[in-house]
């Protein structure tokens, strides 16, 4: 299958202040926060920040392809350069160069957006587009890419340990260590990386007790829910193994960081994006399969369902959904090994 990539230089989205004016002050006032239950905000402001910045950025694509294409027109009034005849141009020149689905999850989103900055506008017709593209969705299996916890965690502490044993330099060890406790920590507490990126030392992540415990409040989730859970004190040695001797030498000079997970080449904390790819290249160069952040909680649900079938809201508690239904979108496990079920499931794989 031919692989399909952006060109480099391609410009990916205008940011709202290159918006039209009707444009930019809907969104403005879409996103606008609530001052009490008596003063609702805008249409957006119920979505979490994650999801407006997605909707945002889709939105500034299509504006970019026609500007691009001579289509732009900056006097527009709201959403009313999403026409027919514009659409079909933005799918066309997206079909050659992403996947089925992403061509779908553009076309939805656009069409979501249309509808915060423009809800007396019909788009009913831009929804049957979508059903269209659905049809022809084929999205890439996760199948041959499941791994399960296990797997994981015996990875990066496998990692952990022979960067102790290795004569390589300090700074290429700190960095085994940092690679291999990613991948323990993010495979027993498998949060969004979004939130595992920004995982800070002594708020969002703290010792409490003996234990490692990882707090996000409401206002840092995708779903608004305050996210607390416990570390396996298995991992404990491991912690304080990267936070006395590893993370010091990544820090080198830079000096009142809180970031847990700090960049070798800067010093600095680690960006979501290169902590995501370091997560997925670690993975493969380890047991041989590119597992990216997203599929450590496809493989935190199915080993849930596969080691406790007997509770069925377990994977669901595990990923923080409210609805059940949900998850079903990350469990692979049922046509796996459905009649394999284990007494334990994290707690076994570290022992405490």
């Amino acid at each position: 299958m031919t692989t399909r990539r952006r060109q480099s230089n391609r410009p990916l989205s205008l940011v709202p202040n290159e918006w039209p004016k009707a444009d930019r002050c809907a969104w403005e006032d879409a996103c606008r926060p609530g001052a009490s239950r008596l003063k609702p905000g805008g249409r957006a402001s119920h979505l979490a920040e994650a999801s407006r910045d997605n909707l945002e950025r889709r939105y500034g694509g299509f504006l970019k392809f026609l500007q691009l294409t001579d289509r732009l027109e900056t006097n527009a009034a709201a959403a009313a350069l999403v026409t027919p005849a514009n659409i079909e141009a933005y799918i066309k020149e997206l079909t050659p160069r992403v996947l089925p689905v992403s061509v779908y999850t553009y076309i939805c989103c656009l069409r979501q957006t249309a509808q915060l900055l423009a809800p007396a506008k019909g788009f009913s017709w831009l929804k049957e587009i979508e059903r269209d593209l659905a049809l022809v969705i084929e999205p890439r299996s996760k199948f041959d890419r499941l791994v399960f916890t296990e797997r994981l965690v015996e990875a990066g502490l496998a990692l952990i340990i022979e960067a102790r044993e290795s004569p390589a330099s300090d700074l290429a060890r700190a960095v085994r260590v940092r690679n291999g406790l990613a991948i323990a920590l993010l495979a027993v507490c498998p949060i969004r990386i979004k939130n595992f990126a920004a995982l800070e030392i002594g708020t969002t992540f703290k010792a409490i007790d003996g234990s490692w415990w990882i707090a996000l409040p409401s206002i840092a989730t995708k779903n608004r829910r305050q996210d607390e859970r416990r570390v396996p004190n298995g991992l404990n040695r491991f912690i304080e193994l990267y936070l006395t001797y590893s993370r010091p030498v990544l820090l080198r000079s830079w000096s009142g960081a809180n970031a847990l997970w700090i960049s070798s080449t800067t010093g600095g904390p680690i960006s979501k994006m290169a902590l995501g790819n370091l997560i997925t290249k670690t993975t493969f160069e380890t047991i041989g399969v590119a597992v990216s952040p997203h599929l450590f909680r496809t493989a935190a649900a199915s080993t849930a369902v596969t080691h406790c079938g007997g509770m069925p809201h377990l994977a669901s508690a595990l990923l923080n959904h409210t609805d059940p239904r949900v998850t079903e979108h990350y469990n692979r496990a049922t046509s796996i090994t459905a009649s394999r079920i284990y007494a334990e499931i994290t707690a076994g794989f570290l022992r405490e």
